[in-house]
């Protein structure tokens, strides 16, 4: 169900919904950009702004450890401590007909992350930040649902072992983190409630100040410091290199905001694993949204153009990765990419006839709006995908001997050729999966040697 087909039907069920918490009919629908999985609606009724997060279908919920009426649960929890929580109306039926999820008062603010990051104070808003994540820890599990999962670490990275091997097994780099996370476990920690994704994108700011945190589908019980780390990774950040704290300030305003507020002592360490272990588990994520879309589960366009989004985090985790590498392994190298010969003769080439389909797209762009309007953008940037590998066929990316090797602990960074190789690899690949990633840049200048200019 989307904007242009079933709204009426949303509409009913949205008024029945809405009558058990005694308000009135919704006017306005307006379906919000994002959300690959969760639907998220705008609307009005009596005067007020709520929106509605939904799952359109049951069937979505069903691989989920919890249901909407635990999330909602868990949301009243935090805002019942003082986290800057939207407040839950009324949860959805399945006598609503509309799938599952609950209707939430609207805050104020916007979650864009480059408007943010833009915001006059940012340091204020990390500050902010830091006092809701320490009362998100501080939550006791008594009071909250039975069906929140704990993350047991060995388990967790056996799982993402798993997802590996479903996915092929075949990628170096991501092979290399998952082996760095079986050598490098750490002892467990008495657990506390994780956001579980807690970062920009999912925070409402205004004025400099934080107005929401949104999004607690994926809360779990586990170790404080992979709530710290998510958020401060550099797919996160959105270009703000500088600001490693979730693009907003500095790792040390960002720990001594937290421990200043309640919460629990912050080790680098540990720190350290969580952000190693996280940026395997969103290239995994993401690389799992081809086999979603291949398999016909969401045909959504978004899962294809996500999916290619894995190379961002191979170079992310290489970067992190071979810190630990003996400086002979790490010199710099020549590298740039290296496109086809031109074919300028003749009918048209493919990479002719995606830029044509992609010029025709942006000239609609005027002529759809809300989701469309979104959904061609991301139209637009999946040809974009399609015309650099027509153009640059990327090759390296995929060696399941190699990812293999590294697995088993056969092959390591300490070996002379391997940094070098998985470099290349990473390189080739996300210039042409997302040629502006701001990590690409920082990839460029540690890795290689500038080209001479005659």
């Amino acid at each position: 169900m989307g904007e242009s087909e079933g709204e009426s039907l949303l509409h009913e069920g949205l008024t029945r919904a809405l009558r058990r918490a005694g308000i009135g009919a919704p006017a306005e629908l307006q379906r919000l950009t994002g959300g690959a999985t969760m639907e998220s609606w705008r609307f009005e009724a009596e005067g007020m702004a709520y929106v509605l997060r939904r799952a359109p279908s049951l069937a979505f919920m069903e691989e989920r450890p919890f249901g909407h009426d635990s999330e909602a649960a868990l949301i009243r929890a935090a805002r019942d401590a003082g986290v800057t929580a939207p407040e839950v109306v009324v949860e959805l039926d399945e006598s609503d007909g509309i799938g599952s999820g609950f209707v939430m008062r609207a805050l104020p603010g916007t979650p864009d992350p480059r408007a943010i990051l833009a915001m006059e104070q940012p340091e204020v808003i990390l500050a902010e930040a830091a006092r809701d994540l320490a009362r998100i820890h501080s939550l006791a599990p008594a009071a909250l649902a039975a069906d929140v999962p704990m993350l047991d670490y060995r388990e967790g990275v056996e799982k993402l072992r798993e997802q590996f091997e479903e996915a092929g097994g075949d990628r170096p780099i991501i092979a290399l983190g998952l082996r760095w996370l079986l050598d490098n476990l750490p002892e467990p920690v008495e657990p506390v409630l994780n956001h579980g994704d807690f970062r920009l994108g999912n925070l409402l700011a205004e004025d400099s100040h934080l107005t929401g945190v949104l999004d607690w589908e994926l809360a779990h019980f586990g170790d404080w410091h992979e709530d710290l780390a998510f958020g401060c990774m550099p797919v996160w950040r959105f270009g703000a290199y500088d600001r490693p704290a979730l693009g907003l300030g500095s790792l040390e305003n960002y720990f001594t905001a937290y421990e200043a507020a309640g919460g629990r002592t912050v080790d680098p360490a540990r720190f350290s694993f969580w952000t190693i272990y996280r940026t395997v588990w969103w290239a995994l994520g993401c690389l799992k949204n081809a086999r979603v879309w291949r398999e016909g589960q969401d045909r959504m366009l978004e899962r294809v153009v996500i999916s290619r989004r894995t190379s961002e985090q191979e170079v992310d985790l290489l970067l992190l990765l071979e810190e630990d590498a003996p400086t002979d392994c790490t010199v710099r190298q020549l590298w740039e990419p290296q496109p086809r010969p031109d074919e300028d003769t003749g009918d048209a080439s493919m990479e002719e006839i995606l830029i044509a389909v992609s010029e025709w797209l942006a000239s609609m762009k005027d002529r759809v709006e809300g989701h469309d309007r979104f959904q061609l953008a991301v139209a637009i940037n999946a040809l974009g995908i399609a015309i650099r590998d027509d153009r640059y066929l990327p090759h390296l990316h995929a060696n399941k001997r190699m990812a293999q090797d590294i697995i088993s602990g056969a092959k390591r960074l300490d070996q002379h050729g391997v940094i070098g190789r998985l470099r290349q690899a990473a390189l080739e690949k996300v210039t042409v999966d997302s040629p502006k990633y701001p990590s690409l840049q920082v990839a460029l200048d540690r890795w290689t040697i500038p080209k001479v200019q005659n």
